[in-house]
C-alpha cells in the first residue's frame, strides 16, 4: 500500500502534532504524535505492518495492536477522503526519479 495526500489536503505542523486541512469543506483533522508518525511513514512508502512492528518496539503495545491501530488510521483517513492510494504509474515515476537522483560525494575520511 502506497498512500499520497488528496490533492485538496494541505498539512500543518505544531508542537504536538500534526493538523491535516481538507480544503474542500474547511474541516481539519488533528494526528496526535504518534498518529502523524504513522502517516508520514506511510505517506513515505512503508508498509502497515513494518510501521506496527516498529510501534511495538517503541511504545507499549503489541505488534497486533500496532497493526490494528494503524490499519484504522488508515480507514479513517481512507474514508475522511484525506489520503488515496498511489497509482503503480505514480510509484512507477517515484521509484526512477529516486534512481536518477545524483549521489553527493563525501569524503569519509574526515579530510
Amino acid at each position: 500500500m502506497s498512500l499520497r495526500l488528496r490533492r485538496d489536503v494541505t498539512t500543518c505542523e505544531t508542537d504536538e502534532a500534526l493538523v491535516l486541512l481538507d480544503g474542500r469543506n474547511g474541516r481539519y483533522w488533528q494526528l496526535n504524535p504518534t498518529g502523524a508518525a504513522v502517516l508520514r511513514a506511510l505517506l513515505d512508502g512503508q508498509a502497515p505492518a513494518a510501521i506496527a512492528r516498529r510501534l511495538a518496539r517503541a511504545q507499549p503495545v503489541d505488534e497486533l495492536r500496532a497493526t490494528e491501530d494503524v490499519e484504522a488510521l488508515v480507514r479513517r483517513l481512507t474514508a475522511a477522503r484525506l489520503v488515496e492510494e498511489r497509482t503503480v504509474e505514480e510509484r512507477a515515476v517515484e521509484e526512477r526519479l529516486v534512481a536518477e537522483q545524483p549521489v553527493e560525494k563525501r569524503d569519509v575520511t574526515g579530510r
